[in-house]
């Protein structure tokens, strides 16, 4: 309402803005809201197109007041375009594919997808807005969602929604490469009393732009778009008398649907059944169940009841008509004579239906005798399927229709003191003088500590995190307070959610304190719930803190992982400087994750307050590979409550920032299955005028469920003596790892970087977390890992040696290696890539030359088994096992090396499908492309390993090592060199890459700064190739080292999905740090200390944020590096995914 700036949605969701009036309506053809806000009515009809791939959203809007009325209507749709699992897994990944249009003429945006590779099909979305009736002002349009939600915001309160100066009433028009794409569209429209408007907002997706065009044209007429209800309910017709449904089906089948995409415990199994599961999901597949779809389980005795068979076949019909996919299984339970009669009976209905083409198949129908399922099965089956039909409960309609027993009702909070504006007492937290102090954020004087403060409208312009890790367990934390944590793997076994979105920084961990005599509460973080008063946050070397004063109490928020066991420790200590007594509450809530993605695990979470030590425990027994963790949420306070089930904690429809349960007294105490699983516990805490109290929340994990060691572990962590015995062991182990080697140079900011934080990151994110918040892999990268250790031979030389041998313990004995594996199975990916398993030697090499530790090369080692991966296949991930076959590290070195030695057309390494980039994964996929960057790593290594060999006394291997050196440098120099620069590679048809002749990737750095580092390439024509690197590929004026130029487009080329990437983003032409780093240290081995120093400056973090307005630009953390820098417009210059990053090494 542009008259008094409130704002409100169509539907309920994402404002929650409370109507006057609300109604939705499900019909079988199309989805209704009516609601009146304000004097103003809206009704939103819903529908898609049977004749086209588009959804048709139709707003009527009426205005019922006495006076008109001028309203801006905006649109909002947030895009994937790609499985959603793919979208789920790695969505800041995921979309550096998208690239979007503003087409001003028809009023629409599109969207489309760069192609990883040229066969790829390529897909094309439209949004549309057309306004029926007269417009007010020029439609504005936004595909940029931190420009429409905003820091810290969510879609309930998007800064595009409160006009200021900052925020105009108009969108920004932002198009093209978006980082993180939306499709929006505002327009305004006048009405006056009693008038009403129709808009049109239009979604659809084609194959191509033209179609898509012609799509959007076609929709922007009214009478065309019309028809889209009218054939949507035709169209619903036909599907129900294809399956002989009436509309009264339709509904029942949906609402059952509903419970299927949104777990509806109702309708689950028992709970007590639930929580005697031992088993997963391998356990269903020997009756043909995949366990990868939800199940509907149907447990039929009496043939009087085959009417519910009939029925869910029927419902099973219309849900795969529909696009739902669903496992029905159906469960003969007839003990008496008449077991086969049933048997038949339900085969014979099933086999001459709709479904029958669908028995015993993925989505199918699954019919099983009930007396060949073990009991432990039938729990299995019973406790996966999302819904659980039984014949002796009732009709379907009964049974769906039922309820949960009665919810225990907790009693309202009531205030008895009214909240007065407060008047400090106290002064507003201090930060001594910082350096290098950006209006946000500086370093404390001694480097080791990152101190940012913020408060409303001062908000990082993109999350800035601490990575807290030991070699098993960890957490990343944002100076928000927004926490994923893990234990083993990142990946595979999350505690609680990582969002992986830095607009919103949304979280599954929160803390709230609560003024109990008055209601009011906060965070003692910025998120999620926001006070007015700043906040000050100290990142450190293992540990973060938080600071806050709000309404005369002080907080201060301590959070870290134990150096040597898997618990995070939060240390909240609150100190009343308000001048009289106080009391309030504390709430510590995390999400159950236990497992990758919360979607897939929350329906096997089970929950229960353990007896032996009163902790919360949680367990996820469907997760086979980790399905003997428990994993615990406790605190030091015995006079407690809690509750396991998120949908009380936050309420229905609730958020974080306003969850339910604080307008409650207490939290209930349920716990159990069946639930929406968290975990929450509140203590309440009296302070005197003065006084100060230390609660202490241990989130981690430990032994078997209901076994001694488990109760017994989390007591053993209890106390604030305990905390800060562990606090001090953290603090101990960095302070002598980080001191081991100390730099001075004249730039202060290279010091700060080298005398801490680059090592901390290497170690605490790249090599014990392997995790970030832009990227959780979890796995070891066998090229990855060895690249960070090389970096720690002085700091930390047995971290090096145990790992060396850990990938060791990964090379097949056919010489190549896993390019990856998540630990602790060991399952990975197998490759043609060429450099991975090189990097044992070099790193071999790297130890002993510094550390002097021959032993470590008689070291015996199993080899891995597993078929080979074939010609028509770049990879496959699967679980090798172990080989019989074992010898020494020293043997796998020599083997992996002559492994590497396989050579081309023009005597040089081949590169399979990618080397070093694997984003080149198509240059020589044939096996017949070659690398020149890989002739040069390779004569690096045989030169380096040559050594090893002589101090073994292999002095044929060490010949072998020179003599191939010497040829593979001899062509280099034939078949590398381009003129003025080498060449990046050749293709399988032997055309170049790297090339001047070229119109894309005409100069690749890492040839060049590899011919120095090397000292494979010729002297001058190695200081010649790198002055083309400082001449094309360093931008001084953007502050960015390009890896390539100029980036793959729209050439004929088709190097790898590097082209998929937009120009400018990643190894696709941004600054790839890695490849910048290595450009300057061939400036420095070439003793040009000038580029060297500058080369640095440009890629030191901290330069990048000096002022605010750079700051605004980098938006990343500058206190460690970014992997990569973006070179393309509007965001030139921006800071890509930081911490999980080789450069840091």
């Amino acid at each position: 309402d542009m008259t008094d700036g409130e704002f409100w949605s169509t539907t309920y969701q994402p404002t929650l803005k409370q109507p006057e009036r609300y109604e939705a309506i499900f019909s079988d053809a199309r989805v209704e809201f009516r609601r009146r806000d304000n004097e103003i009515n809206t009704h939103t009809q819903i529908a898609v197109s049977p004749e086209d791939d588009i959804e048709l959203r139709r707003l009527r809007i009426t205005n019922r007041s006495r006076n008109p009325r001028e309203l801006d209507i905006t649109s909002y749709a947030e895009i994937v375009l790609a499985q959603p699992t793919a979208d789920a897994l790695h969505p800041a990944f995921s979309n550096l594919f998208i690239q979007t249009e503003i087409v001003r003429e028809r009023q629409t945006i599109l969207c489309t997808r760069r192609p990883r590779s040229k066969g790829e099909p390529s897909h094309w979305m439209f949004h549309l807005m057309a306004v029926h009736g007269k417009q007010n002002k020029e439609v504005s349009y936004e595909t940029d969602r931190l420009k429409f939600i905003g820091r810290g915001n969510t879609l309930a309160n998007p800064q595009v929604m409160n006009w200021s100066e900052d925020n105009p009433e108009t969108l920004s028009n932002t198009e093209g490469s978006i980082l993180d794409p939306i499709a929006a569209i505002r327009c305004s429209v006048l009405l006056d009393a009693g008038k009403s408007v129709t808009i049109d907002i239009v979604s659809g997706v084609s194959e191509t732009r033209d179609r898509a065009l012609s799509l959007a044209e076609k929709y922007h007429d009214q009478r065309l778009a019309d028809r889209v209800f009218d054939l949507a309910w035709t169209h619903s017709q036909i599907v129900l008398r294809q399956i002989n449904a009436s509309e009264a089906d339709a509904q029942l089948y949906g609402r059952l649907a509903g419970c299927i995409i949104y777990n509806n415990s109702s309708l689950r199994a028992d709970p007590k059944i639930i929580f005697k599961n031992r088993r997963g999901q391998s356990d269903l597949w020997g009756y043909a169940i995949s366990g990868d779809l939800p199940i509907v389980l149907l447990q039929i005795a009496d043939h009087a009841n085959i009417k519910l068979v009939r029925q869910l076949e029927q419902a099973h019909a219309y849900w795969r008509l529909k696009g739902l996919a669903v496992d029905l299984v159906i469960w003969n339970e007839d003990n008496a004579i008449y077991r086969q009669f049933l048997h038949d009976q339900i085969k014979d209905m099933i086999t001459s239906g709709t479904e029958a083409k669908v028995i015993d198949k993925p989505g199918g129908i699954f019919l099983r005798p009930g007396d060949q399922i073990s009991n432990e099965d039938r729990i299995l089956l019973q406790t996966v399927a999302s819904i659980v039909i039984k014949d002796t409960w009732g009709t379907l309609a009964e049974q769906i229709s039922r309820r949960s027993l009665r919810e225990t009702v907790v009693p309202r909070f009531k205030p008895t003191r009214a909240r007065k504006a407060y008047t400090p007492k106290t002064k507003e937290i201090s930060t001594p003088p910082l350096i290098f102090f950006n209006g946000l954020g500086g370093f404390a004087q001694d480097g080791r500590e990152y101190v940012i403060t913020t408060k409303p409208g001062n908000v990082t312009p993109a999350p800035w995190v601490n990575v807290l890790a030991n070699p098993h367990f960890g957490s990343v934390i944002s100076e928000s307070g927004s926490s994923s944590t893990w234990k083993e793997n990142a990946h595979e076994f999350r505690l609680t959610p990582w969002h992986n979105d830095p607009v919103s920084d949304t979280s599954g961990e929160a803390l709230y304190i609560r003024d109990e005599e008055t209601g009011h509460f906060w965070s003692p973080t910025p998120l999620p719930c926001r006070s007015a008063m700043p906040y000050v946050v100290r990142h450190g070397f293992g540990y973060s803190v938080f600071e806050h004063i709000e309404e005369g109490i002080r907080s201060e928020l301590l959070v870290y992982v134990a150096i040597d066991a898997p618990v995070k420790f939060s240390v909240l200590k609150l100190h009343n400087e308000s001048g009289r007594s106080r009391s309030l509450s504390v709430t510590g809530y995390v999400e159950w994750v236990l497992g990758d993605l919360r979607p897939k695990t929350m329906m096997h979470v089970t929950t229960e307050v353990d007896t032996g030590s009163g902790a919360f425990f949680a367990r996820n027994p469907y997760n086979t590979e980790f399905a003997d963790r428990v994993v615990f949420f406790d605190v030091d306070d015995i006079n407690r409550s809690i509750t396991g089930d998120r949908t009380e904690f936050i309420g229905r429809n609730g958020e974080l920032s306003a969850p339910a349960s604080m307008t409650r007294t207490q939290l209930s105490g349920k716990v159990g299955a069946a639930l929406d699983p968290c975990a929450a516990i509140r203590v309440n805490i009296d302070l005197d005028a003065g006084q100060a109290h230390e609660t202490i929340f241990r989130l981690g994990v430990t032994g078997r469920r209901g076994a001694d060691d488990a109760s017994n572990t989390v007591k053993s962590f209890r106390g604030p003596t305990i905390a800060q015995s562990v606090l001090n062991a953290v603090q101990e182990y960095w302070r002598e790892t980080l001191g081991t080697i100390q730099v001075a140079t004249p730039d202060a900011s290279v010091n700060v970087l080298a005398n801490g934080w680059l090592l901390y990151q290497t170690i605490s994110c790249r090599l014990w977390a392997r995790n970030g918040y832009y990227q959780s892999g979890g796995a070891f990268g066998f090229r990855d890992q060895l690249q960070d250790t090389m970096a720690l031979v002085y700091a930390v030389p047995d971290i090096v040696r145990q790992h060396l041998l850990l990938c060791t313990s990964r090379q097949f004995k056919e010489g190549d290696v896993q390019h990856w594996w998540h630990p602790p199975s060991g399952r990975g990916v197998r490759t043609r890539c060429s450099d991975d398993y090189l990097w044992l030697p070099l790193a071999v090499s790297r130890y002993i030359i510094t550390t002097g530790d021959l032993s470590v090369l008689d070291e015996i080692v199993n080899f891995i088994e597993g078929r080979q991966v074939r010609e028509d296949e770049e990879s496959y991930y699967g679980q090798p096992s172990v080989s019989d076959e074992a010898t020494s590290l020293y043997d796998h070195c020599a083997r992996t090396i002559k492994r590497g030695l396989r050579f081309g057309s023009h005597g040089l390494p081949l590169i399979g499908t990618g080397d070093w980039n694997d984003g080149m994964n198509k240059v020589g996929e044939a096996g017949r492309g070659e690398s020149v960057w890989m002739g040069f790593f390779l004569y690096e290594i045989l030169m380096k390993f040559a050594e090893i060999a002589r101090m073994k006394n292999d002095m044929s291997f060490a010949e072998l090592c020179h003599s191939e050196a010497g040829k593979l440098q001899q062509n280099i120099e034939n078949e590398g060199w381009d003129g003025q620069w080498y060449r990046r590679a050749y293709f399988d048809d032997g055309s170049l890459l790297g090339s001047a002749t070229n119109t894309e990737c005409r100069i690749d750095s890492i040839a060049q700064s590899w011919s120095v580092l090397s000292g494979a390439g010729a002297p001058l024509r190695s200081r010649q190739a790198m002055e083309a690197v400082d001449r094309l590929l360093v931008r001084r004026d953007k502050k960015l080292i390009q890896l390539l130029d100029p980036p793959f487009d729209k050439s004929e080329m088709e190097p790898g999905y590097i082209k998929g990437y937009v120009p400018g983003v990643r190894e696709n032409g941004g600054q790839y740090t890695h490849a910048a780093i290595w450009a300057a240290m061939a400036f420095g081995k070439l003793r040009d200390n000038q580029r060297l120093w500058e080369l640095l400056s440009i890629i030191n973090p901290i330069n990048h944020a000096l002022s605010p307005a750079q700051v605004d630009i980098y938006k990343v953390e500058p206190y460690v590096v970014a992997s990569d820098v973006y070179a393309v417009f509007p965001h030139v210059g921006r800071g890509g995914w930081t911490w999980f990053t080789g450069s840091a090494s």
